[in-house]
């Protein structure tokens, strides 16, 4: 899981993918989230992330260090690695992601086929550290084919409505996590505030600083490249 920074947000440091795909982009695996926004801060190299959103359609910006990008749920978006590309990623909604808010844009049969779609998606050992990429590979060429019918096709509305099927049976899983996570972070707001309103300092008293050591520099396989996540006990 992301270590969650205030507002229950999770952070983890994103070396993109640098091999070749089936289009002759160098880059990672296109995929959306259901319920979780995502920013982007680049820290090193340069390269592109391309999205195909309702709203927008296809559009396709560039990324150098100190750009700051972020998407809402429902834009499909794909990273383009164009020299070293190196980027710290910040994630609404304390682990949803890792918790399964991801869909990658297999072709639409695929993603309507749950028992297909587990088993294109798969890891050998979560993608463990020493894990052998070529899977990961094979599943990043695979959402890239389907990312290109999703584009010439307009088909998004279809993907939108089997993405949502497939996820079904975790969505109560999810609507805990938020409401620990996300929501519980709100509501405490809430009570600084009813607290201030009431000249009560008490949460006040109990302030303090919290810090993590770097993320583990081994990583493990991501949809996008090698992700190093902060963790916490």
């Amino acid at each position: 899981m992301r270590d969650p920074l205030p507002g229950a947000v999770g952070v983890s440091k994103l070396c993109v993918y640098d091999t070749v795909t089936p289009d002759g982009l160098h880059g990672g695996t296109p995929h959306l989230h259901l319920c979780c926004t995502e920013a982007y801060v680049v820290v090193a190299g340069s390269g592109r992330v391309q999205t195909l959103s309702g709203q927008d359609g296809f559009v396709e910006h560039d990324l150098r260090p100190g750009t700051v990008l972020w998407f809402t749920p429902g834009t499909i978006h794909r990273l383009v690695n164009d020299g070293g590309l190196e980027i710290i990623v910040l994630m609404s909604n304390t682990g949803l992601p890792e918790a399964g808010d991801a869909v990658l844009t297999f072709p639409l049969d695929v993603v309507r086929d749950p028992a297909r779609y587990a088993s294109e998606s798969a890891l050998p050992n979560g993608g463990a550290p020493g894990t052998d990429v070529t899977t990961a590979y094979r599943r990043r060429d695979l959402a890239v084919q389907g990312f290109h019918g999703l584009r010439e096709s307009g088909l998004l509305d279809e993907f939108y409505e089997a993405a949502m099927r497939l996820k079904q049976p975790l969505l109560d899983d999810w609507r805990k996590r938020w409401e620990s996570g996300a929501r519980e972070a709100a509501e405490q707001t809430g009570r600084q505030l009813a607290a201030l309103i009431e000249s009560n300092p008490a949460h006040l008293r109990e302030s303090r600083v919290s810090s993590k050591p770097g993320p583990d520099e081994e990583g493990r396989l991501g949809m996008c490249g090698l992700l190093n996540t902060y963790r916490y006990d």
